[in-house]
């Protein structure tokens, strides 16, 4: 087995400030929070930004760039920007800090569906701020749009024209079949890098079945030409990243996938569900990549070529 890539993923766009007092909002929580988890193994940061005055996902530039500059010089793990921002942003709000930017790494949805987090606002009693609810409640009719025209702009825009490689997010075993499309009109390059993702309401559900029928897939489609990494929401966070890690894929944690770190118990930081997980794969004799291992294995530009 190859040495496995810890992602982190610190802030996303699902979880509200009213859910967990230690999920990242402002610029400066941001930065900690993906240093810290850089300096417990995650050799990725999977990066969203928010409104620093009410925690509300925000794709303005100036919000990014009020952590970016900061993780860029202090850490060299691999700054991986999502092209998703929230399903309710337009693809050109999305790709406007990337654009910016010039990120090694950006994620990319591979196909639209639907995306249901109503169910979130049931837990929540006190709300701290008037958006939460309402962007949760709203969701039963939130269709999020990644059409095959919206991902073969961001291949072109981020991938051909900036020198990113891709977190290929991959909801549904359909997203396979999408991104072997492109494959076939020579739009996206090995080696690709799929992030299976379970637990979003409208996409896979978190079942070990469906992971060994996605990978034996992948396998069919892309033969040696491909790495994957899982990610689960909530509770199935760590049992799915563990058979993952089992399987000889990656992996991985962070507060926008879940709020927890066991049952009943909030994480604290990012950081702390990076230490459980590496703790749980190295048991298994997995080693741990650096961000200069991940880079090479991805096939990345390099820090340097970051625009910051």
């Amino acid at each position: 087995m190859s040495k496995i890539i810890l992602s982190c993923a610190i802030t996303g766009s699902i979880h509200t400030p009213s859910m967990s007092p230690h999920l990242p909002v402002t610029g400066e929580e941001i930065a900690r929070a993906a240093i810290d988890a850089a300096e417990a193994g995650a050799a990725i940061l999977h990066l969203h930004a928010r409104d620093p005055a009410n925690g509300r996902p925000s794709a303005d530039p100036g919000h990014w760039a009020g952590f970016l500059p900061a993780i860029h010089v202090g850490t060299d793990a691999v700054i991986n920007m999502t092209t998703g921002g929230s399903a309710v942003m337009t693809l050109d709000q999305r790709l406007a800090a990337p654009l910016r930017f010039r990120p090694e790494m950006c994620s990319l949805n591979m196909g639209t569906m639907n995306f249901a987090l109503y169910p979130m606002a049931r837990r929540i009693r006190d709300w701290k701020h008037d958006w939460e609810k309402s962007f949760l409640d709203n969701s039963d009719d939130l269709v999020f749009k990644n059409t095959p025209k919206d991902i073969a702009h961001v291949l072109k825009v981020m991938g051909e024209d900036r020198g990113a490689r891709f977190e290929f997010e991959c909801y549904d075993i359909g997203h396979l079949t999408m991104l072997q499309h492109f494959v076939q009109r020579g739009a996206v390059k090995p080696p690709f890098y799929l992030q299976f993702v379970f637990g979003v309401l409208g996409g896979m559900a978190a079942e070990p079945d469906t992971l060994t029928h996605l990978k034996r897939t992948a396998d069919r489609m892309f033969g040696a030409d491909y790495h994957f990494s899982v990610l689960a929401a909530g509770r199935s966070q760590i049992p799915m990243a563990t058979m993952a890690a089992a399987m000889g894929g990656h992996v991985r944690v962070g507060l926008e996938d879940n709020l927890y770190i066991s049952k009943g118990v909030l994480a604290e930081s990012n950081a702390q569900q990076v230490r459980l997980i590496r703790t749980i794969v190295e048991g298994l004799g997995r080693e741990v990549a650096t961000p200069a291992e991940a880079r090479a294995l991805l096939g990345l530009k390099g820090k340097e070529a970051v625009t910051l």
